[in-house]
């Protein structure tokens, strides 16, 4: 990371983890440990848990996300939450396009562009994720796939609005699969990333840009994959269920590079 331009950012995707007694024992747990770090913190729980997690965090260093949003502000979508009730609850940042929802879901880069456009105007920040699947990363299109991702999802988004964006580059290979990227491999699609943000709008955008990795990030790899230039923090998967290894990867970005 290049902590002199960027400051990192360490984000927690509990996924559909944790009750509300969960949550609020992980929490209580991390905040002593989170205090005057370096990065921003987030942690993205489960919507049963938001309003609880919300309350707990007041006056510390964690911020708080959810996993996911609708594109509408209202109306007939029976399960579905939106960036309006988000907003209310007083939520700071949402996770947009993650391969789960993209795989299981049927979400499509227009979808996730929509709900992003929705983020921006509720004054949401969005965690946008892109990557490739293992099959495309064998075929050697793994650029050619980010690409269309970002161009996509980023369709008619004014360059003013990135100011509210994240992205994490989670190859899909390495999300709940054990294996991970090497920190070289990981760094080359995030610079990859950084020029594609700078031919879609420019240079000082591009420098500025926030870039995770997401591919499973833990104790053990995130000091080499975080001191990569352009690597800015982690979307961290089941490591962040785990006080002491989420702490880990907290200390890690926040040592200067």
């Amino acid at each position: 990371m290049n902590n002199t331009i960027r400051k990192p950012i360490i984000a927690g995707n509990w996924k559909m983890n944790n009750t509300i007694k969960d949550s609020e024992t992980l929490i209580n747990n991390l905040i002593p440990l989170t205090k005057n770090k370096n990065c921003d913190i987030i942690i993205c729980v489960p919507f049963t848990s938001l309003e609880r997690a919300i309350n707990l965090t007041k006056d510390t260093d964690i911020k708080i996300g959810a996993q996911n949003c609708h594109f509408e502000n209202s109306g007939a979508f029976t399960g579905e939450i939106s960036p309006t009730m988000l907003a209310e609850m007083g939520v700071e940042y949402v996770i947009i396009g993650h391969s789960e929802r993209r795989q299981y879901f049927a979400e499509t880069d227009t979808i996730v562009n929509k709900k992003i456009k929705s983020a921006i105007s509720n004054n949401l920040k969005t965690i946008l994720c892109v990557g490739e699947s293992l099959e495309e990363r064998e075929k050697n299109i793994t650029e050619k796939v980010v690409f269309k991702q970002l161009e996509l999802s980023l369709s008619n988004i004014e360059e003013k609005c990135l100011n509210n964006i994240i992205i994490a580059y989670e190859p899909i290979w390495a999300i709940g699969t054990g294996k991970t990227a090497t920190s070289t491999q990981a760094n080359d699609v995030c610079k990859f990333i950084r020029s594609t943000i700078l031919k879609l709008y420019s240079k000082e955008s591009a420098d500025k840009m926030i870039i995770q990795y997401g591919g499973s990030m833990n104790s053990t790899n995130a000091s080499e994959l975080i001191s990569e230039k352009d690597i800015d923090g982690g979307l961290i998967g089941g490591a962040s269920l785990k006080v002491s290894d989420f702490s880990i990867i907290i200390n890690a970005a926040s040592t200067p590079m």
